[in-house]
C-alpha cells in the first residue's frame, strides 16, 4: 500500500498543472480578496476600533486553509480516476496484491497530498500577515491550528473518495471537480460572510461539514485579533460578530462548541469513508 500510494504522489507531483488547478479555488478566493472584497469587509467593522485589517486577514486565511483541504485532495484523486479511464486499475487487480491495498494506496496518497499543500498554503498565509505587520499565531495556536487542519483533510479525503467512487471518466471527474470549485468559496463562507446569507442558505453553509473546520480555524486565527479589535465592546456585540463572519455557529438557540464541531468532522470522516468502501465493493460486485 506504501509503495503504491508514493507511486500516486509521484504521479501528483510531476504533474505541474494537476498542482495548480487543485490550488486554482485557493488563487481565485485570494484575489478577490485583495481586488475585491478585502476593502469591504474591513470598511464594515465600526471605526474606532483598532486592528481591523489585522482581523480580516486572519479570517480570510483560515478559510483559505479549510478550502484547500478539500480542493487538492479532490486533485489528488484524479489519479484514481485517471486509472480507471486508461484501465490500469484492472491490470492492478489483477496483479498479487490485495485490493484494499491498492485503495488504501489511493487514499493515503490523497491525505497526504492534502496535509503537504494545506501546510504550504497556511505558511505562506502566515507569511503573508507577518509581512503586512500583522499577528501570527502562538507556538500552541499554530498546534491547535494544525491538528484541526489535519483533522479536516481527513474528512475532506473520506468526502472526496466517496464523491470520486462514482467517476470512471476524466471528464466527468473534471465537470465535478469544476462545479466544487466554484461552489466551495460560497459553502465555506468565504465569498461572503454566512451572516449577509438568506437564513436558508446560512443553514446549507452550516451543514457542509468542511465548513466545522472553517469555524474552528477562524477561532484559533482570530482569538488574540478579536481580543484586541473589540477590546472594551460589550460580549454581545462580540457574539455577533463571530456569529456574521462564521467564527460562531449556531443553530436556534444552541452554539455550536469545539467538541461539536470536532465530532462532526470525525464522523463525517467515518460515516463518508464507509459509503465510499460501500460503492466501490458494490460496483466490484456488479
Amino acid at each position: 500500500m506504501l509503495n503504491f500510494a508514493v507511486r500516486n504522489l509521484k504521479i501528483f507531483f510531476r504533474q505541474k498543472s494537476a498542482v495548480f488547478f487543485s490550488l486554482l479555488s485557493v488563487f481565485i478566493i485570494i484575489g478577490i480578496y485583495v481586488l475585491f472584497l478585502g476593502d469591504v469587509w474591513i470598511d464594515n467593522i465600526p471605526e474606532g476600533l483598532s486592528e481591523a485589517e489585522n482581523l480580516m486577514k486572519n479570517w480570510i486565511i483560515a478559510g483559505i486553509v479549510s478550502v484547500a483541504s478539500i480542493t487538492t485532495t479532490m486533485g489528488a484523486f484524479a489519479i484514481m480516476v485517471e486509472d480507471r479511464a486508461r484501465k490500469n486499475s484492472k491490470d492492478f487487480y489483477s496483479a498479487p496484491i490485495k485490493r484494499s491495498k491498492i485503495v488504501g494506496g489511493y487514499i493515503l496518497s490523497a491525505f497526504v497530498v492534502g496535509i503537504i499543500m494545506s501546510f504550504i498554503t497556511f505558511v505562506i498565509g502566515e507569511l503573508y500577515i507577518s509581512v503586512s505587520g500583522g499577528t501570527v499565531l502562538s507556538f500552541v495556536s499554530m498546534v491547535k491550528f494544525l491538528g484541526v487542519m489535519l483533522i479536516s483533510v481527513m474528512a475532506s479525503s473520506s468526502m472526496v473518495f466517496f464523491l470520486v467512487s462514482f467517476f470512471s471518466t476524466t471528464s466527468a471527474f473534471s465537470t465535478a471537480s469544476t462545479i466544487l470549485g466554484t461552489l466551495i468559496g460560497f459553502l465555506t463562507g468565504i465569498y461572503l460572510p454566512i451572516g449577509t446569507l438568506p437564513n436558508a442558505v446560512q443553514w446549507v453553509v452550516k451543514l457542509f461539514p468542511i465548513s466545522h473546520a472553517g469555524a474552528l480555524m477562524r477561532q484559533i486565527m482570530l482569538e488574540e485579533p478579536v481580543a484586541i479589535t473589540f477590546a472594551g465592546v460589550p460580549e454581545s456585540n462580540v457574539s455577533e460578530f463571530k456569529e456574521m463572519m462564521g467564527v460562531a455557529y449556531t443553530y436556534g438557540e444552541y452554539t455550536a462548541s469545539t467538541t461539536t464541531h470536532i465530532v462532526v468532522l470525525i464522523s463525517i470522516t467515518f460515516a463518508f469513508f464507509a459509503l465510499a468502501l460501500w460503492n466501490v465493493s458494490r460496483k466490484r460486485k456488479a
